[in-house]
């Protein structure tokens, strides 16, 4: 408790000394140099994007690619989208600004309104690629240390034409926020060596540290889905910052791997009291939902409904993911709630997520330090197309 005023009194301390200045001079200029939003207008957008929601996409802070899907025929020779960028940011090419995407992406750059900070932004538009395997491969071989400090692994999946995407995260850009002296190999995701067949994952729970005893939060169960992490409400709505699930245009039937899981020795509560009795659990899933709600604005699953909200449409859950130092097989069906709309899969009218966590309850902060899970090989099986 000594320790924990003393840190306390200091960053108190040093708030005050950053704070009280601006009460006597002019407010500095903004340093941020993000892209917070794009938009683009066509005419018939119904003929170009698969949704209409699909023509404005918000940016996270941790994205430097901005990608639209649109329909195979859509013509990108003469696009002009539009920006929302950090208060008295510039951007060049400007906002707004014609450019042909047909040959490929188009490099903005954007400079902060102190002048003293740049960022660079790939923006690209994806013609659909129609999945032609009915079996997807999640092989977890594509990764590498994130490109701007280098701080945490990401990892891309392989997309249906061949090349690298970028539906996998992890809430590794969270652990950094407490725990940012940490080595990439001490983040609660990260590769594994010894595979079995190559490289594996392997998520590790987490201590996150005094920082994160300071906010409720001591604990980092190592996680990795499909969808999004929003670094920028980690802190102040940690549910919010996982959106789970990407447009997936197939039904699919189950999911298979291999995994290995080690419980940690003590589960302990949100509070960091050890809970007697209570053991740590892994846990491997996966969900497929309507995107869309019944007055068509778009949706996305978050930490706290990513199991029960009512536009999920199937759920598979792999049962008893519990202590094995061998490869133990799993090969789960996907339960239906309900029958397909086929025309609104057909428009990427529905999102898929599958989820790896070390920790079942590492959404709360509760689990224990130490639990690993590692997995391989994952194939995610869709219904074989007549």
């Amino acid at each position: 408790m000594k320790y924990f005023n003393h840190t306390l009194f200091c960053i108190l301390a040093v708030a005050a000394l950053v704070v009280l200045p601006s009460c006597y001079k002019d407010e500095p200029l903004n340093a941020e140099a993000d892209i917070e939003q794009v938009e683009l207008t066509v005419d018939n957008p119904e003929q170009f994007f698969f949704q209409l929601t699909d023509a404005r996409q918000n940016v996270l802070s941790t994205d430097s690619v901005i990608s639209f899907t649109v329909r195979s025929h859509a013509d990108l020779t003469a696009l002009a989208p539009t920006f929302t960028l950090t208060p008295g940011a510039t951007i060049v090419p400007a906002s707004g600004s014609t450019h042909d995407f047909s040959a490929g992406p188009v490099w903005y750059t954007v400079t902060s309104q102190d002048g003293n900070w740049t960022r660079r932004y790939r923006v690209q538009f994806m013609p659909q690629v129609v999945i032609v395997n009915d079996t997807i491969k999640y092989d977890f071989e594509h990764f590498e240390l994130e490109p701007d400090k280098h701080k945490y692994y990401i990892w891309h999946n392989v997309l249906a034409d061949g090349t690298l995407g970028n539906d996998f995260v992890t809430g590794n850009p969270g652990f950094k926020l407490s725990m940012g002296s940490a080595p990439p190999e001490d983040y609660p995701t990260v590769p594994y060596a010894n595979g079995y067949e190559g490289y594996a994952l392997k998520v590790i729970t987490r201590d996150t540290g005094v920082f994160g005893r300071m906010a409720n939060m001591r604990i980092a169960a190592g996680n990795f889905f499909l969808g999004e992490f929003d670094v920028q409400v980690a802190l102040l709505n940690a549910m919010q910052a996982t959106r789970f699930g990407k447009p997936f245009m197939r039904k699919p039937v189950k999911l298979m791997g291999v995994y290995q899981y080690k419980r940690g020795a003590t589960y302990q509560d949100r509070a960091g009291n050890p809970v007697p009795g209570r053991l740590d659990e892994g846990q491997i899933y996966a969900v497929l939902y309507r995107n869309h709600d019944a007055q068509g604005n778009e949706l996305v699953l978050h930490g706290d409904d990513v199991q029960t909200n009512p536009n999920i449409v199937a759920l598979c859950i792999v049962p008893d993911v519990n202590p094995t130092t061998d490869w133990v097989k799993f090969d789960q069906p996907f339960i239906y709630k309900e029958e397909l709309d086929m025309e609104l899969l057909a428009n990427r009218g529905y999102s898929l997520t599958v989820v790896f966590t070390s920790s079942i309850d590492g959404a709360t902060f509760q689990g224990a330090i130490g639990s690993e899970l590692i997995v391989d090989q994952v194939r995610l099986v869709c219904e074989e197309e007549q």
